[in-house]
């Protein structure tokens, strides 16, 4: 029963500390947009974009890789902004 209640516990504390890190990103981002493969794209004030994966981790795209939004519109990737955003997901963990 210990167990089980720490571990729920440990959960939640990841859980929450991972709002946190997409709380700051969003905050940073001029639009968020969801799209249909779990992934997000943040689309900066400068206009610069960044994307992360369905895990929450700031990754790699490609230059003009075009993306499809969970509401079936089409994005164009600009700019490959990873490291800003991996900067302010990990800020949000304590990192």
């Amino acid at each position: 029963m210990l167990k089980e209640m720490l571990v729920v516990v440990a959960l939640s504390v990841i859980a929450t500390t991972s709002a946190f890190a997409s709380d700051e990103a969003r905050a940073a981002a001029r639009e968020v947009i969801e799209l249909k493969d779990g992934s997000t794209v943040y689309i900066f004030k400068d206009g610069k974009m960044a994307m992360e994966d369905k895990y929450g981790r700031a990754t790699r795209m490609k230059k003009e890789t075009v993306m499809e939004a969970k509401d079936g519109r089409k994005i164009i990737m600009h700019g490959d902004e990873v490291m800003r955003l991996d900067s302010l997901l990990r800020h949000g963990n304590g990192s």
